[in-house]
């Protein structure tokens, strides 16, 4: 083939590796929705055992006597801290955070030990611990794409880019939004929107959710009606969005201060007890603190939350997921920032209705919680993309979304340059991935 024809073929495709690297996004995409299947069923068998007499984690937990609350948690402490010690011992690498594989060490991950955190995590979240189980699956695609990268000597470039697909995939997979886990993988995981990175990403995560969705039910996250575009919100969109931002760069540095504060020694024992009890012991009042706040998100996006409840929960809900968190249990924030926007909505728009009323108060709410899931994440696009895919709408609350997330994204990044996934890294390294954010030209 001549010079002016081969121009015309994209360089993936012109690759001479390329039929082996499409190969593995196939396989990683089939791996990691079969990885959120048996995750998702895991968590399912652990919440039906702790918390009896309801698949809804809140209803269970009102329902429940005192006693199973401290107990349950207290169970949760004992098993965060023997497991972290457990799981220290299979490998001597430290990262298991996705972030600061995919940036700094190729993508490359300790495959024992970020299993077993993943599985580790779903447990606990089951049990009640107060943060996300998107971390499991997204941790369980990342090592089934670092594992194929391997066999298939791939190259460094071409790896990084596969584990943020095989964890966007997993995410996928886990809550069935094709679209939105692909855009989660390239523009918060990778750091850029790119037509050469947003087609595998695209591939695996429509593979995963296919899988999944032979075994997981296909329904939305979230069911809300048709709310219609109203001004009252649009013109709230404008003026809360500015302050969704500043209350995002508050939690993404909680959770910063959190993870450089996690338990040492024998600390790593103790102190998950302590915290993970002590949330039983505030969670009989608030069972809404319990799990990763999809319950409590749901009611609010619904508007069936009270406003004095939605005020104390706007404080709790994400001091523990901070606690948690800092006591060395592992867990997802996808959920529990969403669960947080939702609360944070909820109680900007209450207000705003005392002074120009005729919205629906799950409106506001829903703006909220795409607004912090975009202010925490960075990831303004996919954070819309998967507000969309949560709930099964488009159109009918799409104006007041977008200058929500639009303004609180802006504030925030003008803020803090990290986003939640970047917590646990140093300001040399975030300085570092700001410098490298834009991909070499043909990575596979």
């Amino acid at each position: 083939m001549d010079a002016p024809a081969r121009a015309g073929i994209p360089a993936t495709l012109r690759h001479p590796d390329a039929a082996r690297f499409w190969l593995v996004v196939i396989l990683t995409g089939i791996g990691a929705g079969i990885g959120a299947i048996l995750l998702t069923r895991l968590l399912e068998l652990v919440q039906r055992l702790a918390w009896p007499g309801s698949t809804n984690l809140l209803d269970a937990a009102r329902a429940a006597a005192s006693w199973r609350h401290v107990l349950i948690l207290l169970g949760a402490g004992v098993l965060t801290g023997g497991a972290q010690l457990a799981l220290r011992r299979l490998t001597s690498g430290n990262a298991i955070d996705l972030t600061e594989a995919i940036w700094f060490r190729a993508g490359r991950l300790p495959a024992l030990r970020t299993l077993g955190s993943a599985v580790l995590s779903v447990v606990l979240v089951g049990m009640g611990s107060s943060l996300g189980r998107e971390g499991a699956p997204k941790q369980a695609g990342a090592v089934i794409a670092n594992t194929l990268s391997d066999r298939a000597r791939l190259s460094d470039e071409q790896r990084r880019l596969l584990v943020a697909c095989g964890a966007g995939a997993g995410m996928a997979a886990a809550y069935g939004v094709p679209l939105g886990g692909a855009l989660y993988a390239v523009e918060v995981l990778r750091g850029t929107l790119a037509l050469r990175l947003i087609l595998p990403a695209l591939l695996a995560s429509l593979i995963a959710t296919a899988v999944a969705w032979f075994v997981l039910p296909d329904t939305v996250t979230y069911l809300i009606p048709a709310y219609p575009s109203a001004w009252p919100v649009v013109v709230w969109a404008v003026l809360a969005g500015p302050i969704v931002g500043l209350v995002s760069v508050a939690y993404v540095r909680a959770i910063a201060w959190a993870d450089a504060h996690k338990p040492v020694g024998w600390r790593r024992v103790v102190w998950p007890i302590a915290v993970l009890g002590g949330l039983g012991v505030i969670s009989i009042p608030f069972p809404q603190l319990l799990g990763n706040g999809r319950d409590v998100a749901q009611l609010a996006v619904v508007g069936q939350v009270a406003p004095l409840l939605l005020l104390a929960l706007v404080v709790l809900k994400p001091a523990a997921t901070v606690a948690c968190l800092g006591s060395g249990a592992p867990g997802g924030l996808f959920t529990p920032s969403l669960a947080l926007g939702a609360l944070l909505g909820g109680v900007l728009g209450y207000g705003w209705s005392l002074v120009w009323p005729g919205a629906p108060l799950g409106l506001y709410a829903l703006c909220g919680a795409g607004a912090v899931l975009a202010a925490t994440t960075q990831g303004p696009v996919s954070a819309v993309v998967l507000v969309m895919e949560l709930t099964g709408r488009d159109r009918s609350f799409i104006v007041p979304l977008l200058l929500a997330v639009v303004s609180a994204t802006l504030v925030a990044r003008s803020i803090e340059p990290r986003s939640i996934y970047d917590a646990r890294l140093t300001d040399a390294e975030v300085a570092a991935r700001q410098r490298t954010r834009e991909p070499p030209a043909h990575p596979v």
